[in-house]
């Protein structure tokens, strides 16, 4: 079965067109490493919680917006590689291309699928 790695961020709303320019690089170079698919979403409709939601998790302000990503992947062995191989690459260091949102906010971990359903 697949492997899956998630993302939640929080994105000034006026940074939206350098995330996507940012995005487009990293991701074109997650394929290149073997991934399967990238999906970049940007927060539409976010509910604020009385306990917990993704503002909270994230710490984002009032001028942000909560991005949710994930990056599908063959296997983990796959991925564990492709993501070293993103770490090593010079088109990701950070003086050259930054991010445009606060990476100590930047919530990810990988997931191993337990069910898929499709039609």
């Amino acid at each position: 079965m697949s492997y899956v790695d998630g993302f939640i961020a929080a994105v000034p709303t006026a940074n939206k067109e350098k995330f996507l320019t940012h995005a487009r690089t990293g991701d074109a170079l997650f394929i290149e490493f073997g991934a399967l698919r990238v999906v970049e979403c940007w927060g539409d409709d976010v509910p604020h919680g009385q306990l917990t939601d993704f503002f909270r998790a994230v710490q984002a302000k009032d001028d942000e917006t909560v991005v949710f990503s994930w990056i599908e992947w063959p296997d983990k062995a796959t991925r564990d590689a492709g993501m070293q191989k993103m770490m090593d690459d010079p088109r990701m260091d950070p003086a050259t291309n930054p991010m445009p949102f606060d990476g100590k906010r930047l919530i990810y971990g990988g997931f191993s699928p337990l069910l898929e359903l499709t039609k």
